[in-house]
């Protein structure tokens, strides 16, 4: 088995290279069709793409090898990630591919692949997927782009409507909304006229070259000034293939993921419609979203960074909600585990409709707590588990801090450093423990 070509977000680099060339992509088609398609008689593919250049390049060399391992291929063209994994299940497709680098600059792409049930490929069927890549690393062959179907788009979209927004209004609620230039560009718009809302859209025409330019949910700076000219209600910032939310308040203040987290779950302490109080965050959300959730009898499970380590604790703990601080946020089965960030929005919005509350009032019991990071230039990286000193110098640190603080010790994966991160309330007092937790270290490993 060679080197793994799927990441943690399927496949992605610099577009035309390496596993992004046009040869690469129908090699992955047919390797799809050959390792996915043999429960079916006639089996069916869908394929999207956001707003780079390349992406319907590389869509039509996937339908290519697809169409050479027997199947029949549609694409959405311009469409969501959450939008595509959403409708290879509602609609029953054998494979979904949507190629995208979400909020990475447009000179790169990448191919996310879903199964049947909407989800990432298990582990096994990517290196299943990966061996026949191994070896047959590219095919060029002729063959036209896949049919496109411009009723898929609009079919998502009158979802989002119906379910997500759930009778809501949004008449006389100023919104504005940054689209990235990305794959969100026709539909989110759409979802939310529909809805009624007075709408201020900027980074909705992607030109091939400008998704996540100085836009979207990695580059705020924008929305801020907008919600501020237009006097908005709220501000929307999705990303180049819509799996992020990121909000601004009506003030210009950003509501990253904890803080939409944090409003989500306590109204649904107060209304009483979970059973089981318990989100899922990942080790990156602050303590402050602990703190704010504790408050209303809400519970934190906390796992590895990555949405797919995200849902696979909504899964087995079978719970409602979970995200990342990111943007990305998942509503478990209620969504079928597809982090969307037009039907975060939506969620949102129902409930400060439903409250008559404003953005900053839901989003004030989140009080995001300081952080302090020292990077340590060490001389060995011995694992972490063998350094005693060290490790009860960070259980002093953390008895003293309790609930409300934390400690992450780790080594950089590329530079001969370690690195001290300490969270809590006092930042006086945090900076004191995290420089003293540094001389140990360095005392135990030296220099």
């Amino acid at each position: 088995m060679g080197t793994r070509i799927f990441g943690t977000d399927g496949i992605r680099g610099r577009a035309g290279e390496g596993w992004l060339t046009t040869g690469a992509a129908t090699s992955l088609g047919l390797a799809l069709a050959e390792v996915l398609g043999a429960k079916d008689t006639h089996p069916h593919a869908l394929l999207g793409h956001d707003g780079r250049k390349s992406g319907p390049e590389l869509e039509a060399a996937l339908a290519r090898g697809l169409r050479a391992g027997g199947f029949e291929v549609t694409t959405c063209g311009l469409i969501t990630t959450p939008g595509l994994a959403w409708l290879v299940k509602d609609r029953r497709y054998a494979i979904g591919a949507m190629v995208s680098a979400s909020h990475n600059p447009a000179e790169d792409n990448g191919i996310k692949v879903f199964g049947a049930s909407g989800e990432k490929l298990s582990d096994a069927l990517e290196e299943a997927v990966e061996a026949r890549l191994h070896a047959r690393p590219a095919i060029e062959m002729p063959g036209n782009p896949a049919e496109l179907d411009a009723s898929l788009s609009e079919h998502y979209a009158s979802f989002l409507v119906k379910h997500a927004g759930q009778g809501l209004s949004l008449r006389g609620v100023k919104i504005v909304l940054d689209c990235a230039n990305g794959g969100a560009s026709r539909v989110a718009p759409q979802v939310l006229t529909r809805l009624g809302a007075h709408l201020h859209t900027f980074a909705a025409e992607p030109d091939g070259t400008n998704i996540n330019r100085e836009c979207g949910a990695t580059h705020l700076e924008r929305l801020v000034r907008e919600v501020r000219a237009h006097q908005a209600h709220l501000g929307i910032a999705l990303d180049g293939d819509g799996d992020r939310c990121m909000l601004v308040d009506e003030r210009g203040e950003v509501v990253h993921g904890d803080g939409i987290m944090t409003i989500v779950a306590r109204a649904a302490a107060q209304t009483g419609e979970w059973r089981d109080k318990r989100i899922v965050a990942t080790v990156m959300s602050n303590r402050g979203l602990h703190k704010a959730l504790r408050e209303v009898g809400v519970g934190v499970v906390t796992t590895d960074v990555g949405d797919r380590r995200v849902v696979e604790a909504l899964r087995r703990e079978r719970l409602l909600l979970g995200g990342e601080q990111s943007g990305h946020i998942v509503f478990g089965a209620e969504h079928d585990y597809i982090g969307d960030g037009m039907y975060t929005a939506l969620r949102v919005l129902r409930i400060m409709v439903a409250s008559g509350q404003p953005l900053s009032q839901l989003a004030q019991a989140f009080r995001e707590f300081p952080q302090v990071l020292v990077n340590v230039r060490v001389a060995r990286k011995p694992a972490l588990s063998t350094l005693s000193r060290t490790l009860a110098a960070q259980k002093k640190v953390e008895d003293e801090l309790g609930e409300d603080g934390r400690v992450l010790l780790r080594y950089s994966g590329t530079e001969a450093l370690a690195r001290v991160m300490v969270e809590g309330p006092d930042e006086a007092l945090i900076r004191v423990r995290a420089n003293e937790l540094a001389e140990t270290m360095v005392a135990e490993i030296g220099s």
